[in-house]
């Protein structure tokens, strides 16, 4: 027998080459999608880090910006408080008292006037709690009033106002809150009394 290959047979090592070629090429494709699809995770991963940490930056800026007074602040509301302190110990206005007194009055009312307006510009505000009801995250309960004339949990009095700068706390108002006043004071008890 001849080793040489039948003219007449088909030819079977052409079609098995280009099948191992084709399929190379679409392993080699799709291996590449595969890498292109994790390369561009990691892209978008990254951009949305970057934009989270550009976006933390600018408000670690504004909130440092906003609140960098805030001891300045703090001192300068003490100053707005000794000088209505100051305005309060002055006597009741009369009618036989000397015009220099009325003028003081006057003129330390118009700086105060000033003193609030130019600190309001400058995100510094002056909140009285009287009538509103308590909230521990601006009040500061220095005592409590028995009363029926307000529902308990209403602040009463105000020693001192709540200061805040750009809405945060500067100083807490110093009040007095009401609470109901015992059941036998409002007739409850009597009531209760009768019923029993």
């Amino acid at each position: 027998m001849s080793s040489e290959p039948d003219p007449t047979a088909p030819d079977t090592s052409l079609p098995e080459t280009a099948e191992q070629l084709m399929q190379a090429a679409s392993d080699r494709i799709a291996a590449l999608e595969a890498e292109l699809a994790e390369q561009r995770d990691r892209w978008m991963r990254a951009e949305a880090e970057m934009a989270n940490v550009r976006a933390r930056a600018r408000r670690d800026v504004d909130e440092t910006r906003q609140y960098a007074v805030q001891k300045f602040a703090a001192d300068v509301v003490e100053a707005a408080e000794n000088l209505h302190r100051g305005l309060e110990s002055l006597p009741p206005a009369e009618h036989h008292e000397p015009p220099i007194v009325a003028k003081l009055r006057e003129g330390l009312a118009g700086i105060e006037r000033s003193f609030l307006a130019i600190l309001e510009r400058n995100g510094i505000r002056r909140d009285d709690p009287t009538g509103t009801g308590f909230d521990p995250n601006l009040h500061q309960a220095m005592g409590e009033q028995e009363t029926m004339a307000h529902p308990p949990g209403t602040v009463v009095q105000a020693y001192t106002p709540a200061w805040t700068l750009n809405g945060r706390l500067l100083r807490p108002a110093m009040v007095v809150v009401a609470k109901a006043p015992p059941a036998e004071l409002t007739g409850e008890g009597a009531r209760l009394d009768r019923t029993a």
